[in-house]
């Protein structure tokens, strides 16, 4: 039943917000590890719309479940070393936070603007239900990365993870 009325939520959204949406973009996300970045695991299409960025995934190949959804400072997702430890796609920075609130309050609070609506995999591993970010559109995402993480997101800075965990999928926009 949960699943029948996400899959209704993002047919709904989408049918709504379909005749306000303009200047769709295609975003290509890879897997990504320590070694680097990997195959590719299909595309976000993101459009503005009168209520914010219409993110729509089509994409494959991930763990089924809720997973952390955001925008990343760079439009890069290659890994970083640090202090001896490699982060897969570690050079896309942190989340998207331009007024520096150096909080995590979800796609709908007041604090990092790169913080999306958690993405929903299927039991088979697709991501198609379509989110919407509010606060954010199309020309916020040049030179940045979207990326998907490992785990939920609790849209809270506690516990230290709360958006996500390790980083699993990352696609660089404008490159």
């Amino acid at each position: 039943m949960k699943r029948l009325s996400n899959l209704a939520l993002g047919l709904g959204a989408s049918l709504l917000l379909a005749g306000t949406a303009q200047g769709a973009q295609e975003i290509e996300l890879h897997e990504v590890s320590t070694d680097g970045v990997g195959e590719s695991i299909g595309t976000v299409t993101v459009e503005d719309t009168d209520y914010g960025l219409l993110l729509t995934p089509d994409l494959s190949g991930l763990n089924a479940g809720m997973h952390g959804f955001h925008v990343h400072q760079n439009a890069s997702c290659e890994p970083k070393e640090e202090g001896g430890e490699t982060t897969p796609a570690g050079a896309a920075g942190g989340h998207l936070d331009p007024q520096d609130t150096g909080t995590h309050q979800g796609p709908y609070g007041e604090g990092h603007l790169g913080d999306l609506p958690v993405l929903m995999v299927d039991e088979e591993g697709n991501a198609t239900t379509p989110v919407l970010a509010p606060r954010l559109e199309v020309a916020d995402l040049e030179g940045r990365a979207l990326m998907i993480h490992e785990g939920g997101d609790t849209y809270s800075d506690e516990p230290k993870l709360g958006g996500g965990a390790g980083r699993v999928a990352c696609g660089a926009v404008g490159q």
